[in-house]
């Protein structure tokens, strides 16, 4: 899978300055290609919640099931005024009508946490007082924009040192580099809450409850970079 995922990025590098190369046919150059990789574990988890009255036994009403929320999550450290928003269009709450009479209102919100620990805390304690609907929403990794540039110089260093490899037997230099396009990849595994894993907990042990630990896949980044340069 590494070695497509690679290929296809390469191949579309090729194609990109396949129309640019008659601008510098005429001058002798020498074209590489390199990669360059890394790993790095979410720091940005959005979880998807969805409050409903059918939540509850006894038809709790969403405002209250939304304070209780608020005051469980404020325990665990969690600042709600700027981590916690609703995601509702239109409205603060939408009504679901059932059996022509009865109304069900619920209310969805994403909550913003920054490691997994928390998110496992979060869902663990809203599952305890009967909010179940629970997702993950999406994660992403906060300094992406500075990893993509260390990513992207340590790709042209590849390049330059490949290039120099290249020509040292020939006894030829290089000049310049005279074009360079790069392109990236990232993609994190898709998973939902069914599918995360959270250790110290469990059904029957609430009342010795320990902290939870839910675990996310590394990210993989991947920066290809295609150059050209000009040798004498």
């Amino acid at each position: 899978m590494k070695k497509l995922l690679l290929a296809g990025i390469l191949l579309f590098l090729l194609q990109l300055t396949f129309g640019q190369t008659k601008n510098f046919i005429d001058k002798p150059y020498l074209e590489t290609s390199a990669y360059a990789d890394s790993l790095v574990v979410p720091d940005l988890i959005y979880l998807d919640i969805l409050i409903k009255e059918s939540d509850s036994r006894n038809k709790i009403s969403v405002e209250e099931l939304e304070a209780r929320m608020i005051a469980k999550l404020k325990s665990l450290g969690i600042n709600t005024e700027k981590q916690l928003r609703l995601t509702d269009l239109g409205s603060n709450y939408k009504k679901y009508f059932l059996k022509q009479k009865d109304i069900m209102k619920s209310k969805a919100y994403e909550l913003k946490v920054f490691d997994s620990q928390t998110a496992g805390r979060a869902i663990v304690a809203l599952e305890e007082f009967g909010i179940a609907n629970v997702e993950l929403g999406k994660t992403e990794y906060s300094k992406k924009e500075e990893l993509l540039l260390a990513l992207r110089s340590e790709a042209i260093k590849k390049a330059k040192a490949q290039a120099e490899s290249l020509l040292e037997p020939l006894g030829q230099n290089l000049v310049k580099a005279i074009f360079i396009a790069d392109s990236y990849d990232e993609g994190w595994d898709s998973v939902d809450v069914n599918q995360i894993v959270v250790l110290g907990y469990s059904s029957t042990g609430k009342n010795t409850y320990t902290p939870p630990e839910i675990e996310f896949k590394p990210k993989k980044f991947v920066v290809a970079v295609n150059v050209k340069f000009e040798i004498d």
